[in-house]
């Protein structure tokens, strides 16, 4: 049945996620048809009726799209109402690339042709990732159906899963700077016999009943800071150094992992705490020493268990790469795959998160080949009884030039639905965000990834660009296509600055290598790039320094300006 859309149905009473769905639906549908579209509590016909629910079925992010006799009515709950709206305009044509970059077609007369009712329900419960253009735009991040702890989306919005702590929690649990003094035995114990408790450069020894006693009051009081918070993440350091006690060693032998050493005392702390916190999930980390899985001690049902993907290579499927040099050890001396040991949590945790990378972190714009496994990894952790994911990515306040917009675009569809059509997707986005050029960067995206698949090259969350996916012919290559995708909009004044956006990864990358790998400093071609790469609004280079400590490594032929410091984030968040 094809029906004409032109007003809007909202109760009285309507709670104000609701409203707020109305409100975008009025927007957008007026801005199709040049014509009023009004809310109404009375009865309509030929418009949209809005109905939100607390329907189990549906949860807070589901929603149904119902075919009636003269109207469509959208039912879902405080964040699926919205998503429904949205999902209504999409269906109309609507696209909503960036906060900035919106398609919405013109129509005198809105028709939406809908024979059956359409039901959505994401597979993912948790959804995130932390690219500035969502952190920045809440009103960008509920049409881009996200709902984690790096979106801070007001409840009028639909809200988000917040967090009481956000991962590296022990120092919050056991500061050293309140027990270090009188209680050493608290902390890890090294090889050596020492227990370290500078900032960040330490562990707790878990098998201690102390300190499990003092953690249990540390997060009771965070929890009841937080009322609202849903998660608490009670996990290591981001530092290596567990344990090395003899009672810790046994348990981690025993359990083939020192994840079972981790997950007896988060399960103690879950189960001690969990009449007070019913609703709570507790949260820790599969990372580092601590990612492949126990072999006895199974996660309580209030338990979640994070699994990251830091080792891993992400130019091919974690399901097929063969690059053993990223397997991490366990206890036996045996080492483990990522896929090995998203597999083995599958088998044994009930709510599993993932921490997975898309970007690289020590040259945010160095071309990343990570476009064709965006999907197959979704659907691995999927398959392998994920609940939630985390992309962590370029998370420059000024954004990047490795098309974030487009691989943030990407991304949320995937969160939303891992069996999207993607290329679809991408087809879309790039033929409107950059015009006439938009072959042109599908052609850059399909070389950079084909020469990593045809010569198996592998690409780290970290890596230098010195592969042969950035030596000079390789770089000769992409240039030329950009080069052609400029030309073709060099009267589209938008869409051509878009291009000249995506070369600054291209410069950037034979700036590095000239200096790195022949001591060569063209210093106009640098001071180029540095007026270019602001003028863009654009600001880290690397991950954890400045973009004036960059420009320093550069010239002394370091790879990065973390090696000017004691430890990598010393240098502090960004100074704008």
């Amino acid at each position: 049945m094809t029906y004409t859309l032109t007003c809007i149905h909202l109760p009285e009473n309507a709670p104000e996620q609701a409203k707020y769905a109305a409100g975008e639906l009025r927007y957008y549908l007026s801005l199709m048809s040049g014509k009023p579209c009004p809310i109404t509590a009375d009865p309509v016909e030929n418009g949209v009726i809005l109905e939100q629910t607390d329907c189990p079925a549906l949860g807070e992010d589901g929603f149904s799209l119902i075919p009636e006799e003269k109207n469509i009515r959208i039912c879902g709950g405080k964040r699926g109402i919205i998503y429904g709206a949205y999902e209504l305009l999409e269906m109309l044509g609507c696209r909503f690339f960036t906060p900035e970059c919106e398609k919405v077609p013109v129509q005198q007369k809105i028709t939406l042709a809908l024979e059956k009712e359409i039901t959505r329900k994401p597979v993912l419960e948790y959804r995130e990732h932390n690219y500035t253009d969502l952190r920045r735009s809440p009103r960008f991040a509920v049409k881009s159906r996200v709902n984690g702890a790096h979106h801070v989306i007001p409840e009028k919005l639909g809200g988000y899963l917040s967090y009481a702590w956000y991962v590296h929690s022990f120092e919050r649990m056991v500061p050293p700077t309140v027990h270090g003094k009188d209680h050493p035995e608290y902390y890890a114990m090294l090889a050596d016999g020492t227990r370290p408790q500078t900032p960040e450069r330490f562990q707790l020894c878990l098998t201690n009943p102390d300190v499990l006693e003092v953690s249990i009051e540390s997060v009771r009081a965070a929890l009841k800071a937080n009322p609202k918070a849903r998660i608490i993440s009670i996990s290591q350091n981001d530092w290596h150094g567990n344990c090395q006690c003899e009672k810790c060693l046994a348990v981690d032998r025993e359990e083939g992992s020192p994840a079972g050493t981790l997950l007896r005392f988060l399960n103690a702390i879950a189960e001690r705490l969990e009449p007070e916190f019913p609703d709570v999930v507790f949260d820790t980390l599969a990372y580092n020493y601590t990612r492949p899985a126990p072999k006895i001690t199974r996660p309580r049902h209030n338990v979640c268990v994070r699994l990251c993907s830091i080792e891993a290579c992400f130019a091919h499927p974690f399901e097929t790469c063969d690059d053993e040099s990223r397997f991490v050890s366990r206890p036996d001396g045996s080492r483990a795959s990522f896929i090995t040991d998203l597999q083995d949590w599958g088998k044994v945790s009930g709510r599993n998160y993932i921490w997975d990378y898309t970007t690289c972190f020590a040259h945010y714009p160095a071309p990343h080949p990570n476009w064709h496994v965006l999907q197959p990894n979704m659907k691995a952790f999927v398959k392998n009884n994920v609940r939630g994911v985390f992309e962590q990515a370029n998370g420059a306040i000024g954004g990047g030039v490795d098309m974030n917009e487009l691989r943030a675009y990407l991304i949320t569809r995937l969160l939303w639905d891992p069996d999207t059509d993607l290329q679809k997707h991408l087809t879309e986005f790039t033929d409107y965000y950059y015009g006439e050029a938009g072959e042109f960067i599908r052609e850059y995206i399909e070389t950079l990834c084909g020469k990593a698949e045809k010569d198996n090259i592998h690409a780290g969350f970290n890596d230098n660009p010195v592969s042969a996916l950035y030596d000079e012919k390789m770089l000769d290559i992409y240039d030329a296509i950009l080069e052609k995708a400029e030309k073709a909009v060099a009267e589209d004044a938008l869409r051509c600055r878009r291009v000249q956006k995506v070369r600054l990864s291209i410069r950037w990358v034979r700036i590095k290598r000239a200096g790195m790998l022949r001591h060569e400093h063209n210093a106009e071609e640098i001071n180029a790039f540095y007026t270019d790469w602001f003028s863009f609004g654009l600001t880290r280079i690397d991950e954890w320094v400045s973009p004036q400590s960059t420009l320093r490594a550069l010239l002394d032929d370091k790879w990065r300006g973390t090696e000017y410091l004691e430890h990598w984030s010393a240098e502090g968040g960004e100074i704008l």
